[in-house]
């Protein structure tokens, strides 16, 4: 059951994508397009149906609503169009990952952080 659900996350992650690299194409519907950027705006907005902190059911809707979000578009994009995306999306998540990018990402945030850290500080303590 365990290998079931992760199969299907994968596969909710790869559509997830898909569907991004399908709303750019132009012989996708404009109604799928907007469909799909209120998915995603749904996804990205710290603004929840029910509010994440209310125990279990905080969590319900991201586990309800986005995947039948998703479901939705993947219905009103044309076959072909998603075959081509979906394969697309398949070849971009076994690219290999660059731990040295990442660790240069992070220090940047960092450096950022203390910069701005910096900055807050001398503001509020200048005479």
């Amino acid at each position: 059951m365990l290998s079931r659900i992760k199969s299907w996350a994968k596969g909710l992650k790869r559509d997830a994508h898909a569907i991004y690299l399908a709303s750019r194409d132009p012989r996708v519907p404009w109604y799928a397009k907007a469909l799909a950027i209120a998915v995603a705006g749904y996804a990205l907005s710290p603004i929840d149906l029910i509010p994440d902190f209310i125990p279990i059911i905080g969590y319900l809707d991201e586990l309800i609503l986005l995947p039948l979000g998703i479901w939705l578009v993947v219905t009103l994009i044309p076959d072909e169009i998603m075959v081509e995306c979906r394969a697309k999306a398949s070849a971009t998540a076994q690219r290999p990952t660059s731990r040295a990018g990442m660790a240069a990402i992070i220090l940047l945030w960092i450096a950022g952080a203390l910069t701005m850290g910096w900055i807050g500080h001398a503001w509020w303590n200048r005479p």
